[in-house]
């Protein structure tokens, strides 16, 4: 007999709303949730490490739970039977498609990043704050195939709901690392990474740039831009030059700019 949680106050359901809620209770579980079941699915694809899943019967059939769990390589101990009730007290989407799942974390550190190619492209978007951007930018990394991620100076964690949400679990598809920008700088340089950077200064229209050899193109935000040291360990200086009024753009619109540029230059062989 699979466990059920019908309770509300049950203190599993307290937990799983941490989990969902606070950054602190997700570094100290080394743990975090994801919701619905293509989230899931391209976690467990990608494996990361299934803790526990927890289904609704009326919206989803145990056999479809029951797969993802042996693809995960785990055994039905690790399946909970929720009622509706508690599934909507936990769900931070009501549209979901009645699964819930836990996850071990990933470190993300650089010294694990590894790349196939021996001309990579890297986006690396300097201290986002809005979870929003951030998952839009792990969507465009993903359609474009990039090698890597990296997030410099980050004020959120990777495994925040809504960066899961708004990537649609292209968090999981990713190569992603984070890192201080002083300690990304050095590990590009060490991997003779040429830096552009997105700073109008000094600055070449991107289409007029050789982005083909090994390429880390690197944007900030939209309110500062990006710090001194990313100048002084440009390769060169990249903008999109604009036609209106404004000279700034939403982050991860420039960002898929930029790269989608790189991919056109390398000849679209994704």
């Amino acid at each position: 007999m699979l466990k059920k949680i019908t309770s509300l106050q049950n203190k599993e359901v307290k937990w799983l709303l941490q989990l969902q809620e606070k950054s602190r209770i997700r570094r100290k579980e080394n743990a975090f949730l994801v919701e619905g079941l293509k989230e899931t699915s391209l976690a467990v694809a990608h494996h990361y490490e299934l803790l526990h899943i927890y289904y609704v019967p009326e919206k989803i059939e145990f056999q479809e739970v029951l797969d993802l769990v042996k693809k995960g390589n785990q055994h039905t101990e690790q399946i909970t039977e929720l009622s509706q009730e508690v599934y909507e007290k936990i769900a931070y989407r009501g549209s979901t498609e009645g699964v819930i799942a836990v996850f071990r974390t990933l470190e993300n550190k650089l010294e694990d990043l590894d790349f196939s190619s021996t001309s990579p492209l890297i986006l690396v978007a300097e201290a986002p704050e809005k979870p929003g951007n951030i998952g839009a930018i792990l969507r465009t990394a993903d359609a474009a195939a990039v090698d890597a991620v990296i997030i410099a100076n980050p004020r959120t964690d990777l495994y925040n709901p809504n960066i899961i949400r708004s990537s649609v679990g292209c968090v999981f598809t990713n190569k992603i690392a984070t890192g201080e920008t002083s300690e990304i700088i050095e590990f590009l340089r060490n991997k003779n990474i040429h830096i552009y950077a997105a700073i109008l200064q000094a600055a070449k229209p991107y289409h007029e740039v050789d982005l083909k050899g090994p390429t880390a193109i690197v944007v900030g935000t939209e309110a500062t831009g990006l710090s001194e040291e990313w100048r002084e360990h440009s390769l060169q200086n990249i903008i999109i030059p604009m036609q209106g009024a404004i000279d700034s753009m939403n982050v991860s619109v420039a960002a898929g700019i930029l790269i989608f540029e790189a991919r056109r230059q390398r000849g679209f062989n994704l």
